[in-house]
C-alpha cells in the first residue's frame, strides 16, 4: 500500500497547490488555524478535481516546506542585504504571503504568471 509519502511534486503540482493556496477562502481559513487537517483536506479535494492525487497530509507538508523555504531565504537576505539565492516559486509565495491586493485576474502579483503556469525558473537555486 504505497501512500505516495515521498513522491516528488511536479511543478505543475505545485503551481496547482500555489494556486489553490492563494484563494481568499483558504487563506482566510489558514490564517490562525492551528487545527487545520479540513482545510488541507479540501485542498486535496481541489487538487483530485485537477486530476492530481494527494492526501490532506501531503498537502499540508507541502504548504509548510513552501513557507518555511520563503522564510529562511528571507532571513538570508535580509542579513545579506542582497538576494543571492531564490526559490523555485519565489514570487509566486512572496505575493501570498505578503497579501498584495488582488488585481483584475484575481491574482495579487502582476508579475506573476502562475495562472498561466508559465513562470521562468532560470533564477532558481542560485
Amino acid at each position: 500500500n504505497d501512500t505516495g509519502a515521498g513522491k516528488h511534486w511536479s511543478d505543475n503540482e505545485v503551481r496547482a497547490l500555489i494556486n489553490i493556496w492563494s484563494d481568499e477562502k483558504i487563506q482566510q481559513m489558514l490564517e490562525g488555524a492551528t487545527r487545520n487537517k479540513e482545510i488541507f483536506e479540501e485542498i486535496a479535494r481541489r487538487l483530485m478535481k485537477r486530476g492530481i492525487d494527494r492526501d490532506w497530509k501531503q498537502c499540508r507538508t507541502k504548504y509548510k516546506n513552501l513557507k518555511y523555504e520563503y522564510r529562511a531565504l528571507q532571513k538570508e537576505n535580509e542579513h545579506l542585504g542582497n538576494p543571492r539565492r531564490k526559490m523555485r516559486f519565489y514570487d509566486e509565495v512572496d505575493c501570498i504571503l505578503r497579501r498584495q491586493p488582488l488585481g483584475p485576474s484575481g491574482w495579487g502579483c502582476e508579475s506573476s504568471s502562475l495562472l498561466s503556469g508559465t513562470t521562468n525558473f532560470s533564477d532558481e537555486m542560485k
